[in-house]
Protein backbone atom coordinates (compact mmCIF):
# COMPACT_ATOMS: atom_id res chain seq x y z
CA UNK A 1 0.00 0.00 0.00
CA UNK A 2 2.64 2.77 0.96
CA UNK A 3 4.54 1.81 -2.23
CA UNK A 4 1.33 2.49 -4.46
CA UNK A 5 0.81 5.70 -2.60
CA UNK A 6 4.42 6.94 -3.23
CA UNK A 7 3.78 5.56 -6.88
CA UNK A 8 0.97 8.02 -7.08
CA UNK A 9 2.40 10.72 -5.50
CA UNK A 10 4.97 10.52 -8.44
CA UNK A 11 2.78 10.31 -11.10
CA UNK A 12 0.82 13.47 -10.03
CA UNK A 13 3.93 15.28 -9.48
CA UNK A 14 5.08 13.90 -12.81
CA UNK A 15 1.54 15.11 -14.01
CA UNK A 16 1.83 18.77 -12.88
CA UNK A 17 5.14 19.04 -14.19
CA UNK A 18 3.94 18.50 -18.03
CA UNK A 19 1.13 20.35 -17.48
CA UNK A 20 2.94 23.37 -16.56
CA UNK A 21 5.34 23.38 -19.21
CA UNK A 22 2.07 23.25 -21.35
CA UNK A 23 1.10 26.79 -20.14
CA UNK A 24 -0.83 25.63 -17.58
CA UNK A 25 -1.10 25.79 -13.80
CA UNK A 26 -2.92 24.08 -11.36
CA UNK A 27 -4.53 24.59 -8.47
CA UNK A 28 -7.13 23.05 -6.23
CA UNK A 29 -8.66 20.40 -8.48
CA UNK A 30 -8.85 22.44 -11.68
CA UNK A 31 -6.29 23.69 -14.78
CA UNK A 32 -6.12 27.39 -15.52
CA UNK A 33 -3.61 29.20 -18.47
CA UNK A 34 -3.51 33.06 -18.56
CA UNK A 35 -3.30 34.55 -21.45
CA UNK A 36 -0.46 37.25 -22.33
CA UNK A 37 -3.30 38.76 -25.01
CA UNK A 38 -5.99 40.91 -25.05
CA UNK A 39 -9.40 39.76 -26.48
CA UNK A 40 -12.87 41.01 -26.23
CA UNK A 41 -14.97 38.68 -23.20
CA UNK A 42 -16.82 36.57 -26.57
CA UNK A 43 -12.97 35.66 -28.43
CA UNK A 44 -11.85 35.20 -25.38
CA UNK A 45 -14.27 32.48 -24.06
CA UNK A 46 -13.85 30.95 -27.92
CA UNK A 47 -10.22 30.74 -27.25
CA UNK A 48 -10.78 28.56 -23.99
CA UNK A 49 -13.11 26.85 -25.26
CA UNK A 50 -11.19 25.98 -27.88
CA UNK A 51 -8.70 25.05 -25.60
CA UNK A 52 -11.16 22.21 -23.71
CA UNK A 53 -11.66 24.89 -21.26
CA UNK A 54 -14.07 28.02 -20.26
CA UNK A 55 -13.75 31.00 -18.89
CA UNK A 56 -12.88 30.43 -15.08
CA UNK A 57 -15.98 30.36 -12.96
CA UNK A 58 -14.94 31.24 -9.05
CA UNK A 59 -16.23 28.60 -6.53
CA UNK A 60 -14.57 30.13 -3.52
CA UNK A 61 -12.77 32.77 -1.56
CA UNK A 62 -9.67 30.44 -1.99
CA UNK A 63 -10.03 30.57 -6.07
CA UNK A 64 -10.77 34.01 -5.34
CA UNK A 65 -7.43 35.06 -3.77
CA UNK A 66 -5.46 32.25 -6.20
CA UNK A 67 -6.93 34.10 -9.38
CA UNK A 68 -6.10 37.60 -7.90
CA UNK A 69 -2.28 36.70 -6.88
CA UNK A 70 -1.39 36.79 -10.49
CA UNK A 71 -2.27 40.72 -10.18
CA UNK A 72 -3.51 41.06 -14.10
CA UNK A 73 -6.71 42.82 -15.44
CA UNK A 74 -8.45 39.47 -16.59
CA UNK A 75 -11.99 38.77 -18.26
CA UNK A 76 -13.65 36.03 -16.46
CA UNK A 77 -17.05 33.66 -16.95
CA UNK A 78 -19.69 36.01 -15.59
CA UNK A 79 -22.08 38.00 -17.45
CA UNK A 80 -25.52 39.40 -17.27
CA UNK A 81 -25.82 39.26 -21.35
CA UNK A 82 -29.29 37.07 -21.09
CA UNK A 83 -31.04 39.43 -18.40
CA UNK A 84 -29.68 42.85 -17.17
CA UNK A 85 -28.93 42.64 -13.49
CA UNK A 86 -28.84 38.75 -13.61
CA UNK A 87 -25.49 37.64 -13.63
CA UNK A 88 -24.66 34.17 -14.44
CA UNK A 89 -21.56 31.85 -15.09
CA UNK A 90 -20.64 30.44 -18.01
CA UNK A 91 -21.82 27.44 -17.39
CA UNK A 92 -25.59 28.65 -16.41
CA UNK A 93 -25.63 28.90 -12.48
CA UNK A 94 -26.49 32.06 -11.10
CA UNK A 95 -23.88 34.51 -9.33
CA UNK A 96 -23.89 33.73 -5.19
CA UNK A 97 -20.96 34.95 -3.89
CA UNK A 98 -19.27 37.95 -5.47
CA UNK A 99 -16.04 40.39 -5.23
CA UNK A 100 -17.48 43.23 -6.68
CA UNK A 101 -15.45 46.66 -6.39
CA UNK A 102 -17.54 49.14 -4.27
CA UNK A 103 -20.58 50.57 -6.62
CA UNK A 104 -20.07 47.54 -9.61
CA UNK A 105 -22.02 45.97 -11.26
CA UNK A 106 -22.55 49.52 -12.67
CA UNK A 107 -23.85 49.49 -16.86
CA UNK A 108 -21.86 53.03 -17.58
CA UNK A 109 -23.09 56.80 -17.36
CA UNK A 110 -24.82 56.32 -20.98
CA UNK A 111 -25.72 52.79 -20.87
CA UNK A 112 -26.67 49.50 -19.34
CA UNK A 113 -24.73 47.61 -21.44
CA UNK A 114 -21.59 46.80 -19.33
CA UNK A 115 -22.68 43.08 -19.27
CA UNK A 116 -19.51 41.09 -19.01
CA UNK A 117 -16.85 40.82 -15.41
CA UNK A 118 -13.20 41.06 -15.53
CA UNK A 119 -10.80 41.25 -12.53
CA UNK A 120 -9.40 44.98 -12.36
CA UNK A 121 -7.85 45.09 -8.96
CA UNK A 122 -5.53 42.98 -7.19
CA UNK A 123 -7.40 43.07 -3.50
CA UNK A 124 -9.11 39.65 -3.27
CA UNK A 125 -12.26 40.95 -1.13
CA UNK A 126 -13.00 43.71 -4.03
CA UNK A 127 -11.80 43.10 -7.36
CA UNK A 128 -14.46 42.42 -9.90
CA UNK A 129 -15.80 45.28 -12.27
CA UNK A 130 -18.63 45.53 -15.19
CA UNK A 131 -17.21 46.07 -18.60
CA UNK A 132 -18.65 46.27 -22.25
CA UNK A 133 -18.20 42.74 -23.54
CA UNK A 134 -16.81 44.30 -26.85
CA UNK A 135 -13.89 45.69 -25.36
CA UNK A 136 -10.47 44.63 -26.26
CA UNK A 137 -8.63 45.63 -23.02
CA UNK A 138 -8.19 42.42 -21.02
CA UNK A 139 -6.86 39.32 -20.65
CA UNK A 140 -8.85 36.34 -19.62
CA UNK A 141 -7.85 33.67 -17.57
CA UNK A 142 -8.88 29.85 -18.69
CA UNK A 143 -10.07 27.15 -16.32
CA UNK A 144 -10.71 23.24 -16.91
CA UNK A 145 -12.04 21.64 -14.26
CA UNK A 146 -10.58 17.78 -13.75
CA UNK A 147 -12.62 14.92 -12.46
Amino acid sequence: MVATNKNLSEERDDLKKSVTSLGWKYFSGSLYTISSIKKNWQESRDDCLQKGADLVIINSQEEQDYITSFRKKVWIGLTDRETEGRWKWVDGTPLTTSYWYPGEPNGSSNSLDEDCAHISYSDARISWTDSHCSDNTEGWICEKRLA
